[in-house]
């Protein structure tokens, strides 16, 4: 039987109104967010934007300014009183992982449970099946410099997790590992959490970790959420216009919608063709339009899927392996759109192409929205 329990460390967070200021600062302004047991939660944004402030909050770190942070119903952080980090039973993960460079692996992921005064041998097999599960089995008995980064993040990921902690905290985990490693860390992270299922909140710049992590991602601009969505519905419906530029690259498009169409620069496309057959688009709207949301093709017979077909004229192209990247603008228009193609859909800079838009994909979005 196993000695971990899955199920030890979920709990619910809720962070109400939660506000953190130095002096004409606002570091954090009117945050709410609630986290459900088991849950993995992203916090998303660019430097600044009060990502590491708010995960700080959480830990006990930092005490708001104005709103409470609770756990389980119980209120651990309000202006005038917070919980010690050593009593909100909660595991943190650094940058710079602070795993002992004296101690070996084991000890190291010993430490925490020692601390809590188990039984020697309630440690060890604790220890060994936690690192069987982030596979580190065989190195139990090196030590941190004779390992790689990822195996040292595997690690800090260990130690934080055996002692089954009631919320997991990563503040940018995998920012010290090269592109590879951290591709590699981040379909780790989702496996141990699938396996552990604590509730965890995440905190990274990169919309990639936080993609394949998620189970939901805020993103955080000038100390606000502005979205709180599941990856897919973050990446396809963005709300604002910052969401869908952090979230990937996209083109911005503004248009006039009509009875029956919805006019652009130089070309209009069928208003009955857009989610819910345009029911909700009303006067001048910008659509944010994803790169490979937009098929190109040298004529128009070739396509007629959605037939909303335009006529334009390739602008630049790059090779990127995977994809082209192309840049079109549209006949007589003013616009430049970013298309991706498949490597064998090769295109000459200057040739006459046609662009087919599914408006399904088109969404719209809005100046600025508050969670």
């Amino acid at each position: 039987m196993s000695k971990l329990q899955p199920d030890a460390g979920r709990s619910r967070l809720a962070l109400n109104g939660i506000s953190c200021v130095y002096g004409a600062f606002t570091a954090v302004d009117g945050l709410n967010l609630e986290i459900v047991p088991g849950e993995f939660v992203s916090l998303l944004g660019p430097s600044g934007c009060g990502k590491t402030t708010t995960l700080r909050m959480i830990a006990g770190f930092i005490r708001p300014t104005a709103g409470t942070i609770t756990m389980d119903g119980e209120v651990i952080s309000a202006p005038g009183a917070a919980l010690p980090p050593e009593r909100r039973q909660m595991s943190m993960i650094f940058q710079s992982y602070a795993i002992w460079p004296n101690m070996t692996v084991a000890e190291n992921v010993a430490f925490g449970l020692k601390l809590r005064h188990l039984g020697r041998e309630a440690i060890r097999a604790k220890v060994t099946e936690m690192l069987e599960t982030v596979k580190l089995g065989a190195l139990a008995d090196r030590y941190p410099a004779e390992l790689s980064g990822g195996q040292q993040q595997r690690v800090a990921l260990a130690r934080a997790m055996v002692i089954q902690p009631r919320v997991l905290l990563l503040d940018e985990p995998l920012s010290n590992l090269d592109a590879n490693l951290r591709e590699e860390m981040r379909f780790e992270i989702r496996r141990l959490h699938d396996a552990f299922h604590f509730t965890t909140v995440y905190v990274t710049h990169d919309q990639g970790e936080a993609m394949v992590t998620s189970d939901r991602i805020a993103v955080m601009n000038a100390g606000r959420i502005e979205q709180v969505d599941p990856p897919y519905l973050l990446y396809t419906r963005p709300r604002t216009r910052f969401v869908a530029g952090f979230i990937g690259r996209t083109n911005f498009m503004n248009g006039a919608c009509g009875a029956q169409h919805v006019t652009f620069d130089r070309f209009a496309l069928p208003r009955a063709m857009f989610a819910d057959g345009g029911a909700g688009l009303h006067g001048d709207v910008t659509f944010s339009v994803r790169p490979q949301s937009i098929a190109l093709h040298r004529a128009p017979a070739a396509a007629m899927r959605f037939g909303c077909l335009v006529a334009g004229r390739l602008l630049e192209r790059a090779f990127l392996g995977e994809t082209w990247d192309y840049v079109v603008a549209p006949e007589d228009s003013l616009l430049r759109l970013k298309v991706a193609a498949l490597p064998f859909q090769v295109f000459e800079v200057g040739e006459t192409v046609w662009l087919e838009f599914d408006p399904e994909q088109m969404a719209p979005i809005a100046r600025d929205v508050s969670v």
